[in-house]
């Protein structure tokens, strides 16, 4: 089992100390929610929100959305051999059901996660939801998931080659493997801590699912599925 984790992402309600700026309130406003309700979105909302600490990290739910499209989406997905949690800036972790089949259109899956975070899971009122949420550090989820293997995927890694990831994969049945779900910055010292390897396949930063298609991409190989 592949345990894929997106994060840090920048995904995240309004922060309380926007409430009241005007172009947050026409917002919100404009779509009949309170400024609390709606997710924060750097192309509607940065100019007010350009002060905020780690802005470079926040706002961009668009990097989920494509981020899960590719995972759940994937071979393994499909044959049940993996599992995808994500982990946000504020420290909440969304677990996804993995027969989940995400919109596809950015707004809708916009009010998917805003009725997420406002209601707890999706359906709301499902015994079985396909979402759910909880208040999480990433090294409570590592340890909950309970596996020893867990990989970090940063530029600043040792190099792995497509065949080098690939054999890691036949060699380690179960890991943990963590793509950062932000658009520039860095990871916090905390997410650092929980990985034992730290990887890269490029000498650069590559975006976010462009990573995590390379990555399921070698698995799926290691488990023969291409």
């Amino acid at each position: 089992m592949l345990h894929l984790i997106i994060a840090e992402a920048a995904l995240e309600t309004i922060p309380r100390e926007l409430w009241s700026n005007p172009i947050i309130r026409r917002h919100a406003a404009k779509r009949g929610k309170h400024p609390s309700k709606i997710l924060l979105d750097l192309s509607y909302h940065y100019p007010a929100a350009k002060r905020l600490k780690d802005i470079e990290k926040r706002g961009r739910p668009d990097i989920t959305h494509f981020c899960l499209l590719e995972a759940l989406g994937s071979l393994a997905n499909r044959r049940g051999t993996l599992k995808v949690y994500v982990h946000t800036y504020n420290d909440k972790v969304i677990y996804i059901d993995p027969e989940t089949r995400l919109p596809r259109h950015y707004l809708r899956f916009v009010g998917l996660i805003e009725q997420l975070f406002e209601k707890g899971k999706v359906p709301p009122k499902a015994q079985k939801p396909l979402l759910w949420v909880k208040d999480m550090t990433i090294s409570e989820l590592v340890k909950e998931i309970g596996v020893s293997s867990v990989m970090l995927m940063t530029e600043k890694g040792e190099y792995y080659s497509f065949e080098r990831l690939v054999e890691y994969f036949q060699t380690e049945k179960d890991t943990v493997v963590i793509i950062g779900g932000f658009q520039r910055g860095d990871f916090k010292q905390d997410t650092y801590n929980v990985a034992k390897l730290k990887v890269s396949i490029f000498n650069e930063p590559l975006e976010a699912w462009v990573v995590i298609s390379r990555v399921l991409t070698a698995y799926e190989k290691a488990l023969g599925l291409w």
